[in-house]
């Protein structure tokens, strides 16, 4: 019947009232399914409605000739003016004709409810078995009539048999006596089926009406929801791409210096240099750091990057210094530069296009390769919010579900797997040190492009050690050293003679379709032989997708690395996911600068891939911007990407494997010696969100105890002192001047001895 039910739809050029200043404005107006939309332009239609209204309860007068009303009794007026009065009379006959079709659709939906009583009772389970036990009892009695047709069937053809072998009469008037006996018991239990199957066909016909309707709704639910997420995505989209090109247009309105465009066509000279430039090798665009804050690492007031505000992805980030704009240069590869520069550079290291690699040693001991597949268990994301309201969120266990099995202290050990970055690094000089350092802390992210599960959130006072220098050449301890807000510490060294400590703590921002990860702990770098002290801050991770569609990762930002001994920065981009962006995905270019701001490296890449340095050989100007001129590029990353056999592990990494593997002697507060996270292991996921729900409680009971404590030594008048972590100690920072858990360096020590008292009960 939907289909044959007339759709007005009609569309066009109307002139709306939009102020006083402006007085009647043209409007594109579409008036389809009941709605009354209007755009700025046909092209709108895609992405950006400005306004629309609901003829349901609409009310369409006209004031003369041209103008008409559309009112909804209050909340949306439209005002406007035809360019004729047959214009206006066409508008005003599809405008009731629709309202009358809205009309006439709700009250089709209306009646076809009305059998299903409500909505949420169509899915009341007491109704659903009540249903089930109705179509139970009408079988049964299906079945019974049945048997009972077959057995007096039976004795009927029985009777008739033997009247053909009746000799006399008097015998022949008694069996037929009996005969039509037996055919009137045959004749009610026919009929008791016939009735029987009517009922049930009734029925069967009545419910099939019903779950069908009910399942068209759904499904059209189901359908309208899909296209209004496509919609608000685009018009996000849309909105975040115009705006960002609002603020970086010159005219703001402001004296801000802002970025100019990489393609230049405002004289015949430039375009000029664009061809020359295009003869002689690609160009890119990098972000040059500031001259000033040498501590660096500091975060915008509100804290907000990226999606935040969704116009300020790529044009300002939580890492970078301030939310101002900074100045851009333009890189360009000379091959006729590297010509000449090839039999002087050739000894140099570092100008070459080989890659330094580090050799891995034979491991001591042969690791697991693999761990049980992930099993196929489905979740309902809307089972779990709906078991969230009215209660404490942080009393509501997660399930494994959302989890992979590795701890967070395992997660942030496993950004080592390209620890031969800091090893080529120390063997390297200033500049092209800083080179490999940056290209380390881009490679942490190139696994997150296949890994969207969530690692288990530590304990306090769980620990975490990694001793690899038998074949990776490093070790590293990480310990859970608060728990409000979550923060752990970390301590590692490598065999070349570099060491790496960050704390590392974060924000989450959810924004309803996507959930921001913002680091707010600073990592420091040391090296032993050119005593160059390096930090840096991570850059933002978004998760989109978390209600509807796959799971997608995007890091953006902005991440300054600077060497606190030389003043030398690097500066890096992590251009940020669009839809309307011509770059390639995932995109990070950078900047390594001295002190003075001259421009000594560049580097270009992905993080999901691998990253490319080159050094400057030149520097010029093009009007406003300087012009980087660079030699031949080197990788100096490229991610190994894992066996295909892993896809099903959770796309672990093969270091990632390894790390849950149980080993001896390792403390009892380790994260391998967790029960939740090793029976999501062994697939056993509901033994283990049991055993997650029982370790929660089990610390949040811990906490109560400390509070108690705390609230009586307070009320004597006593001091009580505050958790303290049980291989890390706090103190300033002598860098930022911020409080830091710092390694007392005495973890191993103890480990040799086996002397483990320190550790708390946490298991």
């Amino acid at each position: 019947m939907g289909d044959t039910k007339p759709k007005a739809e009609y569309k066009g050029w109307i002139h709306k009232w939009t102020n006083y200043i402006k007085g009647y404005q043209k409007r594109w107006f579409v008036l389809q399914n009941g709605m009354l939309s209007y755009y700025r332009s046909q092209t709108e239609m895609g992405h950006t409605c400005r306004g629309t209204i609901n003829l349901l309860n609409a009310i369409v007068h006209t004031e003369d000739s041209c103008c008409f009303v559309i009112s909804n009794g209050g909340a949306h007026t439209f005002h406007l003016k035809a360019s004729s009065e047959v214009d206006r009379q066409k508008w005003v006959t599809a405008l009731e004709l629709a309202k009358s079709n809205a009309i006439r659709d709700i009250e089709d939906e209306e009646e076809g409810e009305s059998d299903d009583q409500s909505r949420e009772k169509t899915f009341d389970p007491t109704e659903i078995e009540a249903s089930i036990k109705t179509l139970s009892s009408k079988i049964e009695d299906l079945t019974t009539c049945n048997t009972l047709i077959v057995n007096h069937g039976t004795q009927l053809q029985r009777s008739l048999a033997e009247l053909d072998q009746i000799q006399s009469a008097e015998e022949t008037t008694s069996k037929m006596k009996a005969i039509n006996e037996r055919a009137t018991l045959f004749r009610i239990t026919t009929n008791a089926m016939i009735n029987a199957s009517k009922d049930y066909l009734d029925l069967v016909i009545a419910q099939g009406r019903k779950w069908q309707s009910t399942l068209k709704r759904e499904h059209d639910e189901r359908l309208a929801l899909q296209s209004m997420v496509e919609h608000l995505a685009k018009q996000h989209s849309s909105l975040e791409h115009r705006a960002r090109s609002l603020v970086k247009s010159p005219e703001a309105g402001n004296n801000t210096p802002q970025p100019k465009p990489i393609t230049v066509t405002s004289s015949d000279d430039e375009d000029d240099f664009e061809d020359a430039v295009e003869e002689q090798t690609e160009q890119f665009t990098v972000v040059m750091p500031k001259t000033s804050h040498l501590k660096g690492h500091l975060r915008s007031p509100s804290a907000v990057s990226g999606d935040s505000l969704g116009f300020q992805r790529q044009g300002s980030d939580s890492s970078s210094e301030s939310g101002d704009e900074r100045e851009t240069a333009m890189v360009i590869y000379s091959k006729n530069s590297v010509k000449a520069s090839t039999s002087s550079a050739a000894n140099r290291p570092g100008s070459g296009s080989k890659t330094l690699v580090i050799p891995n040693g034979a491991s001591k001991r042969n690791r697991r390769k693999c761990i049980p597949d992930k099993p196929n268990y489905s979740i309902n994301l809307w089972s779990i919010m709906k078991n969230c309201v009215g209660r404490d969120l942080s009393k509501i266990p997660m399930p494994v579900n959302f989890n992979e099995p590795m701890s967070f202290l395992q997660r942030l050990t496993e950004d080592f797997e390209y620890s031969s970055c800091l090893d080529n690094a120390a063997k390297c000089d200033q500049w092209e040190q800083m080179c490999w350092v940056a290209a380390f802390t881009i490679s942490s992210y190139c696994s997150t492009t296949t890994r969207t599960g969530k690692p288990f959130n530590p304990l306090l006072g769980e620990t975490f050690e990694c001793d690899r220098r038998d074949d990776l050449g490093w070790r590293s301890f990480t310990e859970q050293v608060s728990h409000h807000p979550p923060t752990c510490a970390m301590y590692a060294t490598g065999n070349t003679g570099w060491s790496l400590e960050q704390e590392f703590t974060m924000s989450s921002k959810f924004r309803g379709k996507y959930l921001q990860i913002i680091p707010l702990g600073i990592a420091h770098c040391k090296f032993d032989g050119s005593g160059n002290h390096y930090t840096w801050r991570k850059v933002t991770t978004t998760v989109h997708n978390i209600i509807v569609g796959r799971l997608w990762v995007d890091n953006h930002g902005e991440m300054d690395i600077v060497n606190h001994k030389t003043g030398d920065k690097c500066h890096l981009k992590f251009s940020a996911y669009s839809y309307f962006s011509k770059d390639i995905p995932r995109k990070v270019t950078g900047v390594v600068t001295d002190k003075q701001g001259t421009a000594r490296w560049v580097l270009r890449g992905t993080w999901d891939s691998q990253m490319e340095a080159a050094k400057v050989l030149g520097t010029s100007q093009h009007g406003s911007k300087p012009v980087f001129e660079t030699g031949e590029y080197k990788v100096v990353w490229k991610r190994r990407f894992p066996p295909a056999h892993l896809e099903k592990c959770y796309n672990m990494t093969v270091l990632g494997v390894e790390m849950n593997e149980i080993e001896d002697g390792v403390a009892p507060t380790d994260s391998r010696h967790r029960p939740d996270q090793r029976l999501m292991e062994n697939t056993l996921w509901d033994e283990a969100n049991k055993e997650k729900q029982r370790l929660e409680e089990k610390q949040r009971a811990a906490r109560r105890l400390r509070e108690k404590e705390a609230e009586l030594a307070t009320a004597e008048g006593k001091s009580f002192p505050e958790y303290q972590p049980a291989w890390f100690k706090k103190t300033k920072d002598p860098i930022t001047g911020n409080l830091i858990h710092m390694f007392t360096h005495e973890y191993w020590e103890c480990k040799d001895k086996q002397d483990y008292i320190r550790c708390p009960d946490i298991f």
